[in-house]
């Protein structure tokens, strides 16, 4: 365990283990077990599995700086700018939309391209849209209760990021962005009342988006019966969960997997984990599983000490990205949910996804350098300041 992992607990005097530090361990452990199964997961496309390699490299090498970076940042400065933050990300959000710019992938325009370089920008405006989105109920604390300022207006700046990002389409980032967004509404006080009726709504809609989606919905009738539709609808879903039988409790072995060789589309990015399941079986599978699983408990631990709403709602945004978008892949890739594309966190291949984990594991560290004891005089002078 390394030296930072343990710091000093002001309020009771003692020792004790850093949520950070622990965070960032798993991190790197998910991210090790990324670089080494991506090999055998790309061994037989026609780039070769270096291809893969060097770019995850890269991408992790970017990770990590961005990471560094924000983990220095003086987040009260930057909240100073947090209009022009998610002014910036809408703007994208809409230009990916526009023909010639956005670049399109198997009927979705999601990503802008400068040069080789492509970036997903829906993945950058989940951060944005919590940025935004804690910064407003955190100066309108007071007013939680009320049905305007309390929850129409944060609902509307939750709806205009999700319903942007629908628009691509891609309904499963949508459906995370909405899912992160009335989450924090909850925690910041919102009441029953009103979130509970938003949720219906918001389902009902999702279902009658799905209905008139013919692709969509071939997709989800197939879901509810994976072996009729095995050679069409549910084929991903079908080889991934041949993938998990084959490798029963201790796995085919490192590189040893079949499945992923022109059997698995998408076994690099979306179905890595079924790759992780037919080369080492059972138990790195409940492993990763565990690793998400203590993120999110030292997430909650480390939300203990938050100086003022603000931060407490940046945190856990971050904290939700992480876990929602893992139970959401590690759901689609075991059949619990329809299939849909979305990255397995730190370990799956791709740019975007591991610069954003960069981000959200930045923002942690930020917080924990920064908090000592909850400061609530401090946060009350922060709030005066915002709302002079």
């Amino acid at each position: 365990m390394p030296q930072d992992a343990l710091a000093p607990d002001p309020v009771r005097g003692r020792f004790v283990l850093n949520p950070a530090a622990i965070i960032v361990v798993c991190a790197i452990g998910l991210a090790a077990l990324g670089i080494t199964i991506l090999f055998s997961a790309t061994v037989s496309f026609k780039q070769g599995p270096y291809s893969y390699l060097n770019k995850q490299l890269i991408g992790l090498v970017g990770a990590t700086a961005l990471a560094f970076v924000v983990s220095r940042l003086n987040l009260e400065y930057v909240r100073r700018h947090v209009w022009i933050v998610g002014g910036v990300s809408v703007l994208t959000l809409m230009l990916v939309l526009v023909p010639h710019l956005g670049i399109s992938v198997k009927g979705s325009r999601r990503w802008l391209g400068f040069g080789p370089i492509r970036f997903q920008v829906s993945e950058f405006a989940k951060i944005a849209m919590v940025f935004c989105l804690a910064h407003y109920l955190a100066i309108n604390q007071t007013r939680i209760g009320d049905w305007k300022r309390g929850y129409l207006f944060p609902l509307i700046l939750i709806g205009g990021f999700a319903g942007l990002i629908i628009l691509e389409p891609d309904f499963g980032t949508s459906a995370l962005t909405l899912a992160v967004g009335l989450l924090l509404l909850f925690l910041a006080g919102a009441k029953w009342r009103y979130i509970l009726p938003t949720v219906a709504i918001a389902a009902v809609g999702f279902a009658v988006m799905v209905i008139h989606n013919p692709n969509r919905l071939r997709r989800f009738t197939a879901f509810l019966d994976v072996e009729g539709h095995k050679d069409a609808g549910t084929y991903q879903l079908y080889q991934s969960l041949s993938a998990f039988a084959v490798g029963g409790t201790d796995g085919a072995g490192l590189g040893q997997g079949r499945q992923q060789l022109n059997f698995l589309p998408e076994a690099h990015t979306d179905f890595i984990f079924a790759v992780i399941g037919e080369e080492l079986g059972m138990g790195f599978t409940l492993g990763v599983v565990l690793v998400f699983t203590i993120i999110f408990i030292a997430g909650v631990v480390h939300l203990r000490r938050a100086p003022n709403l603000f931060q407490f709602l940046l945190v856990t945004g971050s904290i939700l990205l992480i876990c929602l978008q893992a139970i959401i892949n590690l759901g689609v890739v075991t059949g619990i949910f329809p299939t849909k594309g979305m990255s397995l966190p730190f370990i799956s291949a791709g740019l975007s996804n591991l610069l954003l984990m960069g981000v959200l594991v930045g923002i942690i560290v930020n917080t924990q350098r920064a908090w000592a004891r909850p400061g609530l005089d401090a946060g009350r002078r922060t709030l005066q300041e915002l709302t002079s």
